[in-house]
């Protein structure tokens, strides 16, 4: 597996303990339509959009921007590449569960 499939791994397992909360999609890249990030997620009404990398990488200019995008929109965004950035999202997901929406709504 590689290094990013083994980050995958480990967001789809995260995003498994949370079933019966959200809905997720997985795009997959074919060249056709307009592209997006690896995760594109509602989490009780809140869309989120995460995209997985290997340890250290950042997100390209055209991830950048659809990140840029969601959050333009009004949704959240992750980029999970380490233990410390999928232990965010994780804390994300399990405050907007039990909380509701992060301001308020």
């Amino acid at each position: 597996m590689t290094p990013e499939g083994k980050i995958k791994a480990r967001i789809n397992k995260l995003l498994d303990s949370y079933e019966g909360h959200m809905y997720r999609y997985m795009p997959v890249p074919s060249g056709y339509g307009k592209q997006s990030v690896d995760y594109l997620v509602c989490v009780d009404g809140l869309f989120v959009g995460i995209e997985a990398k290997k340890p250290g990488e950042r997100p390209t200019a055209r991830q950048d921007g659809v990140l840029e995008d969601i959050r333009a929109a009004g949704g959240s965004t992750f980029v999970v590449n380490d233990d410390a950035s999928l232990e965010v999202l994780e804390r994300f997901l399990h405050d907007v569960i039990k909380w509701g929406y992060p301001d308020g709504r």
